[in-house]
């Protein structure tokens, strides 16, 4: 873990948990795995503070915890993980991705969700179905079983699952493994593989009749409040115990779905993409997360699963695999000619395809087109010298001198010497330039999340400056409300909307980061790379 990575995980603790989970979050990452008694005496933080730390990062997936290192007996240990606290910078993508898919009722659940870590499903419809109760109109209620069959569906797409078994076993038994520094059972809260957990997409058998409820009158609630949670803890569903978490690789494998079908439309042509999403459509649900390319596919099974919309007939499907499989970015490849010719999309060759144009993008906008020229000839050809590079890019040999020395300072392009004898003379040795695309993939990831925590450092800042103007927002989205309840009219609206000035309104808008999706593109192509190699 490097200090950018440690220092945004920090970051992204803070604005979401407080300062007190932050400090014990970064002290296990730098740390690394610790019994309750050793972290309480290294970070100087209370016993009873750092209990209630470890539940918050225990809940929301963010901390393990199992038995100590010196076998059965030792105390419990601590350890978070950074590749799960960094997810969080995520968490608005994957709400908007299933408001996309599943409309506000799916929106809500995973929202509900990442909000609280893991709930059971009664419980998730319940509070789902108030929400949208208390947003709709008139006396409109929200059915728990419309809300029921939307979980269900993210169930069967897999973007939801069950918490593990021994997360259950350890929440029942042990409600809360901080409350103690006794020895425990071994137990882990992180989320198993879908494969090693029949159950792991079941969903239970729930009895629950009703709709939502709107919330109550101030003066009422107090006095209904004692009464409500008494219920509520006496009523049985049948899916206690049973808790259920986001699968966020689920998320992942849909992103990078959609990134390689945006960069074939954007290669090609609309109905290229068209047949890429339905060979993924295919095999999404059979196709390995670690694979390099999904499942062979015949050009028959194809044919038959395309869109209704698109009338192309078999020869015209031929013609376009055929474009697909001979084109340069290799998105589609051959993998036999049974069934009138077996297709797969090549996952790891398309990711490395796109982070290379991201890699290529970042370097033109950093040092202009003619070091981005040179930057893709290196890339394409290997290992060229000085001379040949002036040549093959055109580029006069003074300014292509400084651009090869400036991507060599920013560790862009590496130099490499080739001696012709064994004394390592310079007259005698050739100097060959080349780009490595790993190592640049990495360090342009460690910008981005150099970048990231510099945003949110300021957006920090800025917000806490803008106070006086957030909170004006506030109250005009309130008065807003409150006017469109009660029926008023648009010129009414149009003039409270006007209270807040373009100017303020460009200054909100600027806090939101656009980094998201070149961090989950780099991150895609390293690991498939580690696990292709």
């Amino acid at each position: 873990m490097t200090s950018h990575e440690a220092r945004l995980c920090g970051l992204l603790l803070r604005e979401h948990f407080g300062e007190v989970v932050e400090k014990v979050g970064t002290h296990l990452l730098r740390s690394g795995a610790q019994h309750l008694r050793a972290i309480v005496h290294e970070s100087g933080i209370p016993l009873d503070l750092v209990k209630k730390s470890l539940c918050v990062l225990v809940q929301h997936g963010l901390c393990s915890f199992s038995s100590g290192r010196k076998g059965p007996g030792s105390p419990m240990e601590y350890q978070t993980s950074p590749d799960r606290i960094l997810r969080i910078l995520r968490y608005p993508r994957y709400i908007y991705t299933t408001k996309t898919l599943y409309g506000d009722t799916g929106e809500l659940i995973v929202e509900e969700l990442l909000q609280r870590g893991h709930m059971t499903m009664s419980n998730t419809v319940k509070t789902v179905a108030d929400r949208l109760t208390q947003n709709m109109e008139g006396q409109k209620t929200m059915e728990y079983s419309e809300v029921s069959s939307s979980f269900s569906k993210l169930v069967e797409t897999h973007f939801l699952q069950r918490c593990p078994p021994s997360a259950l076993t350890a929440k029942k038994e042990n409600p809360s493994p901080a409350d103690s520094g006794a020895p425990a059972a071994a137990a882990s809260i992180v989320p198993l593989k879908p494969e090693s957990f029949s159950d792991c997409y079941t969903v239970p058998r729930v009895t629950l009749v009703g709709r939502g409820k709107r919330p109550l009158p101030a003066e009422d609630e107090g006095e209904q409040r004692s009464a409500k949670r008494a219920k509520l803890d006496s009523e049985v569903h049948g899916d206690e115990g049973i808790y259920w978490q986001v699968n966020v690789e689920r998320f992942h494998l849909y992103f990078r779905d959609q990134a390689i079908i945006s960069a074939v439309a954007n290669k090609l042509d609309q109905t290229c993409s068209e047949i890429v999403r339905t060979m993924l459509r295919m095999s999404e649900l059979t196709t390995s997360p670690s694979a390099t390319c999904t499942k062979p596919l015949s050009a028959n099974e194809i044919f038959r699963s395309l869109p209704t919309g698109y009338n192309i007939g078999r020869p015209i499907l031929d013609q376009y695999l055929t474009l697909l499989v001979d084109d340069p970015m290799e998105f589609v490849g051959k993998a036999g000619e049974s069934g009138g010719g077996m297709f797969v999309v090549n996952l790891h060759k398309s990711l490395a395809n796109l982070a290379r144009a991201t890699i290529e993008s970042s370097v033109q906008e950093r040092f202009g087109s003619r070091s981005a020229r040179i930057f893709r000839l290196l890339l394409r050809k290997r290992h060229l010298e000085q001379k040949q590079v002036e040549d093959f890019a055109m580029i006069p040999a003074k300014e292509a001198k400084d651009m090869l020395y400036t991507l060599l300072s920013q560790n862009l392009v590496q130099l490499q010497e080739i001696p012709k004898t064994a004394d390592y003379a310079p007259s005698r040795t050739f100097y060959l330039y080349t780009v490595n695309q790993l190592p640049t993939a990495r360090m342009l990831l460690q910008n981005c999340y150099k970048t990231v925590a510099n945003l949110i450092d300021r957006r920090m800042f800025e917000t806490k400056e803008s106070k006086r103007l957030l909170e004006k927002s506030q109250r005009i989205e309130a008065i807003l409300a409150s006017l469109q309840a009660s029926g008023a009219e648009p010129e009414q609206l149009t003039e409270v909307e006007e209270m807040i000035t373009p100017s303020e309104k460009q200054q909100l808008d600027s806090y939101a980061t656009q980094l998201d999706e070149t961090i989950f593109l780099l991150e895609s192509y390293i690991s498939s790379t580690a696990v292709s190699s």
